[in-house]
Parts: C-alpha cells; structure tokens; sequence
C-alpha cells in the first residue's frame, strides 16, 4: 500500500507541476508568440513537405517490372516520405527555438512543440514504414510510448526512477531500467539474428559449387556465430558480468556429462555428418533398423528422412555414425534392379537370355551404361526352370519411378508372344493297387 501511495503521490506531482507550466503559458506573452511560431513551422512544414514528396515519389517509383538492388532500393526508400512533414517540423522549430531564447531568454513551448513532432515522427515511422510484425509490435508498445514520455518531459524523471530500483538474482544484481533495456535490446537482437540467419542461409544455399554438407555445415556454423555474439552483446547490455556465466556454462558442462549424453552424442554425430559429407539432403539412404527414406533434413540433433507414402521419420544423428547405413546416393543416381522369372521345363532355355534381355532394353528408362539387361539362368526348381533378369534404371524404384512393373510386363509379354510357358507348381500324385488279402 506504501508502495501504490508513493506512486499515486508521484502522479499528482507531476500533474500539479503540468498545470502550473500550461497556466504560466497561457498568461505569458513570450509563451504566446512560441506558440504562434510553432503553428507557423507547421504550416510552412507541411507546405515544404507536399512539394518535396511529390517530386521525391515521381524520382523514387521504379517501373513495374524494374528489378535489381536500384529499384529494391527505391521501393524502401519510398515509405519514408511518411516522415517528411514530422521531421521538416521538426527541423524549422529547433531553428525556431535558438531564435525565441535569444530574443525572449526563454524555448520552453518551442521546445515543447519539438518533442511533439518528433512524437508525431516516431507514430508515422511505425504507422507507414515499419511492416514486419514484430517491429511494429515493439514500435507500437514501446518506441510511441517513450516518444509520448519524452515529449511530455517525464522520460528523465522515470529512466532515473528505474535505475534506482534495484532486481536482485543470486549473486546477480541489476536495475530494473537494465531489465526492461535488456528485454528490449534482446528483442532486437534475437531479432537481427534471425533476420542476418535467414539472409546468410539462402546466400549460403545459393552457392551450388559448393558441396551440400558443406553448405549445411555453413549455413550451421554461421547461425552459432550469429546467435553466440547477439547472446553476448545482450549481457553486455544488461550489465550481468560475465563470470557468472562462465560458472554457469561450467555447471551445464557437467550436467551434459551426466545426463545430457545423449543429446552431446546426436549434436557431434550431426557435425561429423556434415564434415564428412557422406550422408546429406537428397540422399536415399537404407539404416541398419529397416529404415528407408530420402533425407530432407539435417538438423544439430537428428535427421529427417520422408519415406515413399510421405510419412517423416526423425533419426537421430548418432544412429548414422555407430550403424550400418546403406546409402543409394541421391535419386538421380544409376541403380542395379532385378526381376524374376520363371519357364517350364518344356521350353529351349538357351532362347531365353536373348529375348528378354532385347524385350527389357527397350523400355525407356532401363540404362546401357554401366550395364545393359542382363538375363541369367539361376536354378531348375521342382516346376519350372528360374531366371534373374538384373537391368540398371537412373533412379530409385518408388512409389513415383514403377520400375519392376513395367519390366514385368515387358517379360510376360515377350513370353506370351514366344509362346513360352510360365508353369505354375504342379504334383504328380501316384495311385497304387491295394496289397491281395
């Protein structure tokens, strides 16, 4: 209650002190001519203003279909004619002022008027020029508050207020003004880095010399730097010695020893990954537990692999280093399928290599190089003799690329036109005569 009776007090302070400047300029004459010099500055303000943002938006609009870093420029550069009337204001009644306190002894309405119009410059910066949503969230929430305290004269007053008030955290000490500056500045820099963390990426990205494990292990490195130094430059801010994070990192040293094995295992497994480069996005790979997938993604602590059917499996980093994983390249790459097939025992086996090797080498997708089809007897079974046919195809056998299908049929249909039979198992059953009585 002491504390809410404090502030109250200090509230109807402020008020009383308000109300007795706005009376001494409502009876001073010198107050009077500041105000009639601030109406003034406005108007010839906004008369400047609208001449200069017609010729600046006739100069700064680029065609339609105008691309490159020029044009780029000129569209955000456009907004800010929002700030021509604020800040020519601005500009005039700071020029005003000198001329009042040399003339009268006294700025106080013109210097009044100049904090209102670089309100006024703070509301159309965060009305027509910021556009990503987080900035003007902070714009709306805290730069238009400060600008309304700062016009009012009451900015001072309350930073000194803050810096006295004292938060305490362990061994930590810190005002409350260094909180809400920290809050602020780590909102801006945690945004920043996102921001220069997307921008490094797609340039790193866009680096096609380079291997893709390298570039993920760029695009990796540089998003540690970018939020490491933004971490760094935050405590700097808020005045946390830096000490006490070093004891810190000391203790989640040991609990990473202890309990977080796991999660070290996945996040070194992760870089071993992309130094090797091995294993990376677009390969089709195999694991030793059955899974099969193309890697889509590659993350500090585990890998994405999309199957066929589009299902995501998330596999751990450490699985790729300490099992055995089958990897089948991207799937641009040359594979080695087989089909098999059976004939009966009637037929002349020695035509049958010839004519479905002939048959499947003219489909479309099987591959010359490194080897055409190739048709192998592969054993005499109790119906019928066994083929293998092995061809090579530019791509994995999935649910998109049917590739033992359409092999299939091109053997059955060069069967059928032969006339070579595909036996189905067949049992001879002999019946014999009951023993005499």
């Amino acid at each position: 209650m002491d504390g809410q009776s404090e502030v109250i007090t200090q509230a109807l302070d402020w008020l009383d002190q308000a109300g007795q400047i706005a009376l001494g300029w409502l009876v001073s004459p010198a107050a009077w001519s500041q105000f009639a010099l601030l109406a003034l500055a406005y108007l010839l303000a906004r008369v400047m203003a609208g001449r200069l943002s017609a010729a600046l938006t006739r100069l700064l609009t680029p065609r339609a279909d105008a691309q490159g870093l020029f044009a780029t420029a000129r569209r955000f550069a456009l907004p800010f004619l929002a700030l021509l009337l604020p800040l020519i204001a601005y500009a005039l009644t700071a020029t005003g002022e000198s001329l009042t306190r040399t003339m009268f002894g006294s700025g106080e309405v013109i210097a009044f008027g100049k904090r209102v119009f670089l309100f006024l410059a703070a509301r159309a910066l965060v009305s027509h020029v910021i556009t990503d949503p987080f900035l003007h969230l902070l714009g709306k929430y805290v730069l238009i508050p400060v600008a309304a305290l700062y016009a009012l004269g009451l900015l001072d007053q309350i930073t000194l207020a803050l810096a006295e008030t004292r938060v305490e955290l362990g061994n930590i000490q810190f005002s409350a003004l260094s909180l809400i500056r920290g809050i602020i500045a780590g909102s801006l820099l945690f945004w920043l880095g996102s921001w220069s963390n997307r921008q490094s990426a797609s340039y790193i990205k866009a680096k096609q010399e380079l291997r893709p494990a390298t570039r993920e292990l760029a695009v990796k490195a540089t998003e540690i730097v970018i939020f490491g130094v933004a971490f760094l430059l935050l405590m700097s801010i808020m005045g946390i010695d830096l000490t006490a994070i070093a004891l810190l990192g000391g203790a989640l040293g040991v609990g990473i020893g202890l309990g977080l094995q796991q999660i070290a295992a996945n996040f070194i497994s992760g870089i071993i990954l992309l130094v090797e480069g091995q294993t990376t996005v677009g390969d089709y790979v195999e694991l030793d537990g059955g899974e099969k997938g193309t890697i889509v993604k590659m993350t500090a602590r585990a890998c994405v692999l999309e199957t066929f059917d589009g299902k995501w499996i998330v596999v751990p980093n450490e699985h790729f280093i300490t099992s055995r994983v089958i990897n089948y390249s991207d799937q641009g790459s040359a594979n080695r399928y087989q089909a098999e097939f059976s004939v009966s025992y009637d037929t002349d086996i020695n035509r049958v290599p010839a004519l479905i090797e002939a048959a499947v080498a003219a489909l479309p997708f099987v591959l010359q190089h490194p080897d055409g089809p190739d048709c192998e007897l592969d054993g005499f079974g109790e119906s019928s003799v066994d083929f293998v046919l092995e061809y090579w195809v530019n791509g994995i056998d999935d649910g998109k690329n049917k590739y033992r299908s359409p092999v299939l049929f091109a053997i059955w249909n060069a069967l059928k036109a032969e006339g070579i039979e595909m036996p189905f198992p067949q049992q001879v059953v002999h019946l014999r005569p009951a023993p005499a009585a």
